[in-house]
């Protein structure tokens, strides 16, 4: 089991960047699959973004490569999503998730933070 709490969001404007963290409970956290996604007003959740437990590879989507950048430190039970050059199209709520077993593409998340709003201004 493993609890996961968001923080980090807020408003921004284009062009700007943020960072979220994601503080997670339990000693087993090296042995998570962690991820980020997000949820728009009026859409279905996605994928934003994954790391191993060791931290040596990653996924992400397409929407996101070459602004976003998911890492952990497992020394202190943290994962981050340093979000550069936003779009207003990135404003949503933002999941940590983390995921036991399976590959940072599986995708198959058992556990959720709270979410953390992220908006973006034009």
């Amino acid at each position: 089991q493993v609890q996961l709490a968001e923080s980090g969001g807020g408003l921004v404007q284009a062009g700007g960047s943020l960072r979220l963290s994601c503080a997670a409970s339990g000693r087993t956290f090296s042995s998570y699959v962690m991820g980020w996604f997000r949820q728009a007003p009026g859409k279905e959740r996605e994928f934003v973004a994954a790391i191993s437990g060791s931290g040596s590879n990653t996924d992400y989507a397409d929407s996101v490569k070459g602004r976003f950048t998911i890492s952990r430190d497992n020394a202190k039970n943290m994962v981050y999503l340093q979000m550069n050059s936003l779009k207003p199209e990135d404003t949503a709520v933002y999941y940590c998730a983390a995921q036991s077993g399976g590959t940072v593409y599986s995708h198959t998340f058992h556990y959720w933070g709270q979410g953390t709003q992220v908006t973006v201004s034009s």
